[in-house]
């Protein structure tokens, strides 16, 4: 049975499903790279590429990343806390530095041509899900990885932390299909019914950002995936908690 498993070993079915979120983050990038590169002239920085850099960064930071960031403690389930916390805080703050950079570039882009910023239900969306997604992560450095919160204090806020994790990483995919449905209606709206293979492309993009997010969603609720505490943490967190707050492991305070 599972008992003659190696303790480094996860959980049946997590390595193939983590497998297949990489295939498909990396099949987002290529495809998003395909799309700039192939119909809309590539990606600079200056000039009247700028605004190609948007949607790259925020395929790359706010879905992909921000994705891996939420598998690091699925992925790393027998490595030290600190260190898996780390990583978790250090890929979610690499997002933010990348999805930030394509904000720059979209609103450069749009002041260079004159075109008004900030109208659409796309950048609504989007604005709200980067300033949500760094308030979460302020607050997650803030109560996980600078030791400032109590322990009963990081334990009422992390079920807040974890479902707003999620939901903001869903609100950036459904942010990503606003782009993609306006950048299709802004440049081929004559020929999109057309099935023109730019549409066909970009619709495609779209199905892989919901299969990406889907997966990764898949791998996050699965009770039976998530990280068991090592033997040491549970100790840490009960003489920790009878430090803290004056009770007994036993329940009476």
């Amino acid at each position: 049975g599972m008992d003659g498993a190696s303790p480094a070993a996860g959980p049946a079915g997590l390595s193939a499903y983590v497998a297949v979120s990489q295939l498909l983050g990396l099949t987002l990038l290529a495809t998003t790279g395909a799309w700039l590169g192939r119909y809309r002239g590539g990606v600079a920085w200056h000039g009247h590429l700028q605004f190609n850099v948007h949607p790259l960064c925020m395929v790359l930071g706010m879905v992909f990343l921000q994705g891996d960031a939420l598998l690091v403690y699925r992925v790393f389930r027998h490595e030290a806390k600190s260190s898996t916390k780390a990583l978790h805080a250090l890929l979610h703050g690499l997002a933010l530095l990348i999805a930030l950079v394509g904000i720059v570039a979209v609103f450069e882009s749009h002041r260079s041509k004159g075109i008004p910023d900030m109208y659409s239900l796309h950048s609504w969306c989007g604005m709200a899900a980067f300033v949500l997604y760094l308030l979460q992560w302020l607050l997650g450095c803030g109560f996980f990885l600078l030791p400032r919160a109590s322990f009963s204090l990081r334990s009422r806020y992390k079920p807040q932390h974890v479902f707003f994790g999620i939901a903001l990483f869903a609100l950036s995919i459904t942010a990503c299909l606003l782009g993609i449905t306006e950048m299709l209606l802004f440049n081929i709206s004559d020929s999109y019914s057309r099935f023109v293979p730019e549409g066909v492309l970009a619709n495609t993009l779209g199905v892989l950002l919901v299969a990406f997010g889907l997966v990764v969603g898949y791998v996050l609720t699965r009770d039976d995936w998530k990280r068991p505490p090592l033997a040491e943490e549970l100790a840490l967190s009960m003489d920790f908690k009878t430090l803290t707050e004056g009770e007994s492991p036993g329940g009476g305070s």
